[in-house]
């Protein structure tokens, strides 16, 4: 390795290590403590698979023996309840679900209720997908997260959306996706998908992503 190449090696691993950090699975035991649900919002332009990396989130906390519940929070776009629906089945979760036309924050605020008298320790609530330029999508997702406070916002980007990603991030992989977010946005990548079955996510390891980048 040369000299300039381990340089660059270096700033990589410095970009994609986030200045800051989050542990899901001990923020979930610390809000258990407190008898109160772990809240995790996941938002996301259309066709990022969101519904399903919500699933395989569910999946990976199963795996943990931590109880999850869905929440049906997409009431915009036809078929997305179904969807949820269908990932909910599969995993045998509870979801709480409102149908569709509803206020999304609502229907949030009454499953965190409801996971909240059934000792659900984790609520993950799928919301509509979006584009920066669709305001009232936007302020609905504003409203919910203002409402309900979540304890985490996920963003589900896709390797193939290049830059454009970022641009989602500031108003609202390929590996160089994920490092332009990463930079922008100081937040950590928490799992990245490979493939489409639910134990198709892995904890991003840094070093491995960079060495993709330098090959």
């Amino acid at each position: 390795m040369t000299k300039n190449v381990a340089a660059m090696e270096e700033a990589l691993v410095r970009i994609l290590t986030p200045r800051r950090s989050t542990d899901i699975l001990r923020d979930v035991h610390a809000a258990k403590e407190q008898r109160k649900p772990y809240v995790v919002v996941f938002v996301g332009v259309n066709g990022v698979g969101k519904s399903t990396n919500l699933a395989k989130v569910a999946y990976w906390l199963q795996q943990h023996q931590v109880s999850v519940m869905m929440a049906a929070c997409d009431t915009f776009q036809s078929g997305a309840v179904e969807q949820l629906r269908t990932h909910a089945r599969r995993l045998q979760i509870p979801i709480f679900e409102k149908g569709y036309e509803k206020d999304p924050a609502v229907v949030a605020k009454e499953a965190i209720q409801e996971a909240t008298l059934n000792g659900s320790d984790v609520v993950l609530v799928d919301t509509a997908g979006l584009m920066q330029d669709n305001e009232p999508l936007m302020r609905a997702l504003s409203k919910l997260i203002y409402i309900n406070n979540p304890d985490l916002v996920l963003f589900v980007g896709e390797a193939l959306v290049g830059n454009d990603a970022v641009d989602q991030l500031s108003k609202f992989n390929q590996v160089g996706a994920a490092l332009s977010m990463v930079y922008i946005s100081g937040a950590p990548v928490m799992f990245v998908g490979c493939g489409q079955s639910y134990t198709d996510l892995k904890k991003l390891n840094v070093k491995s992503i960079v060495k993709t980048l330098l090959k």
